[in-house]
């Protein structure tokens, strides 16, 4: 093989990020440079192979066929490369671990009970690296990651790790702890309003078919400060069952209602494949799944419990 041949690395990085995204704007974030600096190595790259890789209309850019078969090709090499690198670097990257986690994710359910992993394997040195981005395997130093999606991650491995749902929480002392007696009453409150969590789909479940979004109101982008809202009286919050069980336990929030919304997204274990043959990610990954089974028992006894013993189950399971 004539290495002579091979492109500018700068430009196949370029490539490889837009390819992902189909923008060259978003694969300009992810790269910290320009849309300008992007096009351009795309562009050399395209002269350099004497092929177009996108089809572009207007602002919008699209993989051509023979676009998208070097795509797959570049990304496979890319992630190899980065394993080779991984797997010479000095020092004790042997004993370290490092896992991308969604923010409200990693503060909420996996802080609490990190510390089980820490005495079991104490040899690991476990890094958490709290992100709402999607970890890039072929550039970043991460081992393995729990995102929050549809689990559509081309060419990694991927295991379903924990269903969501929604329910409505709110302060004990919301109101002067005159709280909603019945699903039918929550239009009469103050509803407070995220990003990512709508209404619409839990007055459904709720059988409220006429009730609409909250349209007033502050609109909040981070989940911990939606939950921090309700918990300092502010309203109530539709929230996801995995980042509220921590405050519920804590009698901070209370569950009004034994009505879940559903959830289009789930969380996922996502890793190269490679990865998953080293110990450090194989024991990661087996912590993480008993801890979620031990938390999907628990929420069903908490369930079971009502409003008034919730609480007192979930403190009990330490």
């Amino acid at each position: 093989m004539d290495l002579r041949q091979l492109p500018a690395l700068n430009a196949v990085k370029a490539f490889e990020a837009a390819s992902r995204h189909e923008s060259f704007s978003r694969a300009a974030d992810e790269l910290f440079v320009t849309h300008g600096a992007v096009s351009h190595q795309i562009r050399a790259l395209e002269a350099e192979l004497g092929i177009a890789l996108f089809e572009r209309e207007g602002k919008r850019v699209r993989l051509t066929e023979v676009g998208g078969r070097y795509a797959k090709e570049v990304r496979a090499a890319l992630m190899a490369l980065a394993e080779a690198t991984r797997a010479v670097r000095a020092g004790d990257r042997e004993r370290r671990l490092v896992v991308s986690i969604l923010t409200s994710f990693a503060a909420r359910w996996v802080t609490p009970r990190i510390g089980g992993f820490i005495e079991r394997y104490p040899e690991i040195d476990l890094e958490l690296l709290s992100t709402n981005a999607l970890a890039n395997f072929a550039r970043d130093d991460v081992d393995a990651a729990v995102r929050f999606g549809f689990g559509q991650y081309e060419g990694l491995h991927v295991e379903p790790l924990l269903d969501e749902v929604f329910f409505p929480v709110c302060s004990p002392n919301y109101n002067g702890g005159q709280l909603p007696a019945t699903p039918a009453d929550m239009p009469k409150y103050t509803l407070l309003r995220s990003d990512d969590e709508l209404w619409r789909p839990w007055f459904a479940a709720a059988g409220l078919i006429s009730a609409s979004e909250p349209k007033r109101g502050v609109l909040f982008q981070d989940s911990s400060n939606l939950l921090q809202a309700a918990a300092d009286g502010q309203g109530i919050a539709l929230v996801r069952r995995s980042i509220a069980m921590h405050e519920i336990a804590a009698g901070r929030l209370v569950r009004l209602f034994n009505i879940d919304g559903p959830s289009p997204w789930a969380y996922y274990f996502v890793c190269p494949p490679r990865s998953l043959e080293t110990a450090r990610v194989r024991a990661f990954r087996d912590w993480l799944f008993e801890e979620v089974e031990k938390f999907q028992a628990l929420y069903g006894l908490a369930c079971a419990a009502g409003r008034d013993g919730a609480a007192q189950v979930l403190r009990s399971a330490g």
